[in-house]
Formats: C-alpha cells, sequence, structure tokens
C-alpha cells in the first residue's frame, strides 16, 4: 500500500544561496587550517534544522504539515544571520563544526519550543537536548591538532552572514544515497502572523 512508504522526514529554514555561498566561504578557510577525518557539508545540503523525524509515514506528513501551518502562520517572520563557530559536543572533542545564530535568536528558540510541544501532542518524541539554532559545516570522525579548532574559533567569531529573514519553514525528504544525502522540499509553511 502507497500508505506504507516511509520518508526520512525533518523541519528546517532554508538559507538563500547568497548566504550559503559565505557559509562555504568560511568552510574553505577551515579546510586550509583543519586536518583530519572530515565530512564537509555541501552548501547545497545547509539548513538550519527546527526538527528531525527520522522516518515517518505517508499519514505522519499530514499531522507534521497540519501542526506546522497552525504555528507557523501565528509567526512573523525571523531576521537572522550566521556567525561564530561552534562545535558540538564540545571545542575539546568536536564533532560537529557550525556556525552560530545572531538576529531573532532567541525568538526562533521559544517558536521551536512551541513547536516541539504542538508535535509531541500529535505523537512526536521531543527532543532531550536543549535547541541551539546552528548551521553545520562539517561532522568531525578524527582530528588532527584540536587546539586548531580552539583558535579558529576566537578568529571566526568575526565573521558572520549577510542577514536575511526567513519567510518559511519547509517540510525536507532525506534520501540516503552512496553520494551523500538528497534533499527534497515536500512543503512549505510560511511565516504569516503579524507584528503587534
Amino acid at each position: 500500500m502507497a500508505n506504507d512508504a516511509t520518508f526520512r522526514l525533518f523541519l528546517a529554514i532554508d538559507p538563500p544561496e547568497a548566504v550559503l555561498r559565505e557559509s562555504a566561504d568560511i568552510q574553505k578557510r577551515l579546510q586550509k587550517l583543519v586536518d583530519g577525518n572530515i565530512r564537509w557539508v555541501k552548501p547545497e545540503g545547509m539548513h538550519l534544522t527546527l526538527k528531525f523525524f527520522g522516518d515517518a509515514l505517508t499519514d505522519d506528513i499530514r499531522a507534521i504539515s497540519a501542526a506546522c501551518v497552525q504555528e507557523a502562520a501565528q509567526e512573523v517572520p525571523f531576521t537572522i544571520s550566521f556567525c561564530g563557530l561552534g562545535t558540538f559536543p564540545t571545542v575539546k572533542r568536536p564533532r560537529v563544526l557550525y556556525l552560530g545564530l545572531e538576529g531573532d535568536a532567541a525568538r526562533l528558540t521559544d517558536f521551536q519550543s512551541r513547536l516541539e510541544k504542538r508535535l509531541s501532542e500529535t505523537g512526536f518524541t521531543g527532543e532531550d537536548r536543549p535547541f541551539t539554532p546552528h548551521l553545520t559545516l562539517a561532522r568531525i570522525k578524527e582530528l588532527r591538532e584540536p587546539e586548531k579548532i580552539a583558535k579558529e574559533t576566537n578568529e571566526i567569531a568575526k565573521y558572520a552572514t549577510k542577514q536575511f529573514t526567513a519567510q518559511e519553514m519547509a517540510l525536507f525528504h532525506s534520501d540516503l544515497t552512496p553520494g551523500g544525502a538528497v534533499y527534497t522540499k515536500l512543503a512549505g509553511f510560511p511565516f504569516a502572523g503579524r507584528v503587534g
């Protein structure tokens, strides 16, 4: 049956191409400075992820979409930029390199919390970790000279992408292929709220 199909889903804000190009420039700078078993995220694969669902069914897409339409309709667009280099879980033991967020970061965090609550009421489990809005640059398996990352964290704190206005969040399907993940946008949910 078609309804038995599973989809690997996530909700995200899709940055504009100009911002992704700037993020790619920061990646290039880092690639010259760090060495090891590192998988760099392609610019077209960079998103500000709000919620990762994992495998979901067709009926789940309908439930997710209904919750997203309601939440997004109450929120005004977000003005944000990416800046500063961060690491998960720690700078001494980095597994993920990312750019942090400036602008409406606190409001976005509040929105994500409300969205998470609404989705959990629909049956989708919440994350154990607190939400940290970010743009992933690389995933690290092994890093030679990790102290270089600590040094560069301070340097890249000065760099930021252009500010942009996020007009919507989108539901993406992630298809894992031998060449890496391929992302397909399934639906967009405009931030249609009014100020005041």
